[in-house]
């Protein structure tokens, strides 16, 4: 089994505080470090949401979004999710059957 790699608050802080001053790029910034750009990218969010209080080990996610923000996000997203099922169930209902090897 992998270990994970865990990194400190301040190291965390520092990296964050590197790719916002502008000082250097986030491809950059991913290479020097040894980090992907995935984890790069949450944790600027986490900054961008929190400041130089992110990273203590409460939730972040829970101060991005107020609760009513947070209701319209997932109520846009049952909406994808239906109107997704409903073009998968026409596109199915309209695929014309096609016989099977040895079917005649």
């Amino acid at each position: 089994m992998v270990s994970r790699r865990t990194f400190s608050r301040e190291f965390k802080l520092s990296v964050c505080r590197e790719v916002e001053s502008g000082g250097v790029s986030k491809s950059q910034c991913c290479r020097t470090h040894g980090i992907g750009m995935t984890l790069l990218t949450k944790w600027l969010t986490q900054y961008q949401a929190k400041g130089d209080d992110a990273f203590d080990g409460t939730d972040w996610r829970a101060m991005t979004l107020d609760p009513v923000a947070r209701t319209r996000e997932l109520e846009a997203a049952l909406g994808r999710a239906h109107l997704e099922i409903e073009l998968l169930k026409d596109a199915l209902a309209k695929k014309p059957s096609t016989p099977r090897n040895g079917a005649r």
